[in-house]
């Protein structure tokens, strides 16, 4: 007797993408017509099972047609796109039974449904026996604290109670990849510590969850790694710190106690690409190579300056530095 075919599952990336390629047809009358759009531009990326991965990119990088075309909302132009082992065009719903998706915002919701009636509606649309549904409602309602106002419709509720609730939606059928799209946008910082502490249980409980973002400390705190894409192209795919320590000539000095004379003797060396002070007084001296830091270096401490040190730069400025690189859009 032959062995049963083994779950795909098991066995693969949570996430294959290969030559992955939309393209929007151009709108318009033909005298004004505008030619397509290039939103994927042949991307491949593979994300492991049980991993936070970070898309982080600019408003219409190709970060959110990435997404549908990973959950089966839209269809790629080329190339093909595997979630869990299955393909997203070929086994759709097979794709969809494994998934969760939140695509925050006011999406997604009826205005006047309350989110109890809402969290019913979804339990019923993605197959969860009847039985089962009340249970498994309730308990997203508590997992979110929303059970109190469980009862109130939709619409009186404030932005980040609306996340919670998208999340509470994704959340229902247990899925075992966690699509979220711009998670953060609009809520208050108590929210996002919470948003932090989820993922971080989430990640516990061994889901993969994929985060878009173009919030470069949002995406440097919870994820694993991140891919940096730019008008649909993948630039890098690392951890936060492996991309910093990857680009070290982006390398940066920084200085607690100088004074400003120190500061402007720093800005008239060969390497320098600026300084930049906190608040707190703190300065970073940005560099271009990692030749200057020796210079930078004995510049502050001629200055008077004691409290100096290198550091790794922010994943912001990575990012910002290469895009920078690349040649302007024509």
């Amino acid at each position: 007797m032959a062995a049963p075919n083994p779950d795909p599952s098991t066995e693969t990336p949570a996430i294959e993408v290969r030559d992955l390629r939309r393209v929007y047809a151009g709108q318009g009358r033909r005298e004004s017509k505008k030619p397509p759009r290039v939103a994927l531009d042949g991307i491949s990326l593979s994300v492991p099972r049980g991993e936070v991965h970070g898309i982080l990119g600019p408003n219409g990088a190709g970060k959110t047609t990435l997404v549908k075309i990973l959950s089966t909302a839209l269809l790629p132009t080329s190339g093909t796109a595997r979630v869990l082992g299955h393909d997203v065009v070929a086994e759709a719903q097979r794709v969809r039974a494994r998934i969760g998706v939140a695509l925050g915002g006011e999406r997604g919701f009826h205005a006047y449904l309350t989110a109890r009636q809402t969290l019913r509606f979804w339990a019923a649309m993605l197959g969860i026996p009847r039985a089962d549904r009340a249970a498994r409602c309730d308990a997203m309602l508590a997992r979110f604290a929303l059970l109190e106002r469980a009862d109130s419709p939709v619409h009186t509720y404030s932005r980040g109670m609306r996340q919670r609730l998208h999340l509470a939606r994704a959340l229902l059928p247990d899925p075992g990849v966690l699509f979220l799209d711009e998670p953060t946008i609009g809520i208050d910082p108590g929210a996002r510590r919470d948003f932090r502490a989820l993922v971080a249980e989430l990640a516990a409980e061994g889901k993969t969850i994929v985060v878009t973002t173009h919030d470069t400390s949002e995406a440097e705190n919870i994820c694993d790694r991140v891919t940096l894409i730019d008008r649909g192209s993948i630039l890098i795919s690392d951890s936060p710190s492996a991309l910093s320590s990857v680009l070290g000539e982006f390398a940066q000095v920084d200085v607690d106690d100088a004074e400003e004379a120190a500061l402007d003797a720093v800005r008239g060396l060969d390497g320098v690409a600026g300084v930049d002070r906190d608040t707190d007084g703190c300065a970073h001296v940005r560099l271009t190579a990692t030749a200057a830091i020796r210079p930078v270096i004995e510049t502050l401490l001629a200055h008077g300056a004691v409290r100096v040190r290198t550091a790794s730069p922010p994943l912001e400025s990575v990012y910002l530095r290469l895009t920078e690189q690349r040649a302007p859009i024509p």
